[in-house]
């Protein structure tokens, strides 16, 4: 079992810049992926970033250049650095663990307005 406890999240106006944290219960040094998703009101869930056991890493095409992910293992937490935020960000932001299955947080929500 893993819990995952997702913080950082609140009210940036456009341009702004959040960093949410995601802590784990456990090490996550040998977890397979760890990656961030977001879902707006009256959408699906998307992913917005993976990195990987090994240090890579993938990004939707919309926050390509905007947003990083990194770990940090000793801590065993996950960032999402958002910078240039825009209105369409505005999301609940989970983060989500590939080990021996997959586990969820329970969000955190991020507001983008003026």
């Amino acid at each position: 079992q893993v819990q995952l406890v997702e913080s950082g999240g609140g009210l940036v106006q456009p341009g702004g810049s959040l960093r949410l944290s995601c802590a784990a219960s456990r090490s996550i040094f040998s977890f397979y992926a760890m990656g961030w998703y977001r879902q707006a009101p009256g959408k699906q869930r998307e992913l917005v970033a993976h990195i990987y056991s090994g240090g890579s890493t993938n990004y939707a095409d919309s926050v390509k250049g905007r947003f990083t992910i990194s770990r940090d293992n000793a801590k065993n937490t996950v960032y999402l650095q958002m910078n240039s935020l825009k209105p369409e960000d505005t999301a609940v932001y989970y983060c989500n663990a590939d080990f021996k299955g997959l586990y969820w947080g329970q969000g955190t929500q991020v507001t983008v307005s003026s």
